[in-house]
């Protein structure tokens, strides 16, 4: 625990040495050719105080080609190569940070281009503050009242220093789909998630000193789960809760699977399937099938499909067409359920009541 702690300071250190914390997001695989543009654009080396070139067009093309990476046909050298935008600016004294198009991803902040594997990957070199953003405006609904907003924003803070943490030296620190955070550039920003971030800007959740673990869901159904139920992880802030968006609507769904569906995905016929484990809040734990053999619940909703089986705190029946699952919440019900923390802000509770009560013994801390 120690050696995470000082790990931190060392980040914090380094963060303010360049006067902001900056996250490494890996967007999406853009093969072996990708189009980076933007207004003053400029490239160099893969570093914060790296010197840039102008690229006078305002647009370059980056190839992989035997290996090795070329610029608007001409080969450079290393193994990546970093864009920024707003060169004019910032030689004028301005503020610089305008948005690239990078592929068809619309970022700000950097973004560095490198060789990966058999291709190439993108990668967005983004301030904490601008990427928190934008994760808001993916992750919860903009229409949520701004104390629901600001604890998302202090969650997914935390969840993002705690992944640079883990990541330390590596190329990335999170990758922009749900499994991590959502991240959909600068087209998911808006005001009041930009609001939200700036309200509650450098603060975030720990436990012994360190940046929890903040694992966030869509819906708990009304009781959120331990971590070490829903994500195999004993995590002392990850206790089960009640929670008032049990008694929303949008905490229940239903799916009806054709018996070729099941057949397909499980490789064996569903007749006679039953749920034989649950934990305390009654998520599914394991189910039996037929021919006696039984699947892990976690790996049941995974081969079923997580948009189709949206929780494991399920119930199913034969039924004419198949079978019906009935069920509440949606995601894995460790830690922020944001309809919860949309039912608590509608009744006056702030942003750090919310995550008090979903994250019980974390404290908060301002880091910068």
């Amino acid at each position: 625990m120690l050696q995470r702690v000082a790990l931190l300071l060392l980040l914090l250190a380094s963060s303010r040495a360049f006067a902001v914390e900056t996250m490494r997001i890996a967007m999406d695989d853009p093969g072996n050719e990708v189009r980076v543009s933007g207004r003053g654009l400029g490239f160099g080396p893969d570093a914060e105080d790296g010197t840039f070139v102008a690229i006078g067009a305002g647009q370059a093309t980056v190839r992989r080609r035997s290996g090795r990476l070329e610029v608007n046909g001409a080969p450079v050298l290393g193994d990546a190569v970093r864009f920024r935008g707003g060169l004019a600016a910032l030689d004028a004294g301005g503020p610089g940070n305008e948005p690239l198009k990078a592929g068809s991803s619309q970022v700000r902040g950097d973004v560095v281009v490198r060789l990966f594997r058999d291709s190439l990957q993108l990668i967005n070199v983004i301030p904490l503050e601008d990427y928190l953003a934008a994760v808001l405006g993916s992750e919860m609904p903009v229409s949520f009242p701004l104390e629901a907003l600001k604890a998302q924003a202090v969650a997914a803070r935390t969840y993002a220093l705690q992944k640079k943490l883990d990541a330390y030296g590596a190329a990335f620190h999170m990758g922009s789909s749900v499994l991590h955070q959502v991240y959909g550039g600068v087209n998911r920003e808006d005001v009041k998630t930009r609001a939200a971030v700036e309200a509650t800007r450098g603060e975030v959740l720990t436990y012994d000193l360190a940046p929890i673990e903040a694992y966030f869901h869509a819906s708990c159904g009304g009781h959120t789960e331990s971590g070490q139920d829903a994500l195999g992880r004993n995590l002392p802030y990850l206790k089960p809760v009640d929670c008032p968006c049990g008694k929303l609507p949008a905490s229940r769904w239903s799916a009806t699977l054709s018996e070729g569906e099941l057949r397909k995905a499980l490789k064996s016929s569903p007749d006679g399937m039953r749920v034989t484990g649950r934990t305390a809040t009654r998520r599914v734990t394991r189910v039996t099938l037929a021919d006696g053999s039984s699947v892990d619940g976690v790996q049941f909703r995974r081969r079923l499909g997580y948009t189709r089986l949206k929780s494991l705190d399920f119930e199913v029946e034969a039924s004419s067409k198949g079978y019906l699952f009935t069920g509440r919440g949606y995601g894995h019900g460790a830690g922020l359920c944001q309809w919860g923390a949309k039912a608590l802000a509608d009744k006056g509770k702030g942003y750090r009541e919310i995550l008090s009560h979903y994250y019980p013994g974390a404290e908060f801390q301002q880091l910068y």
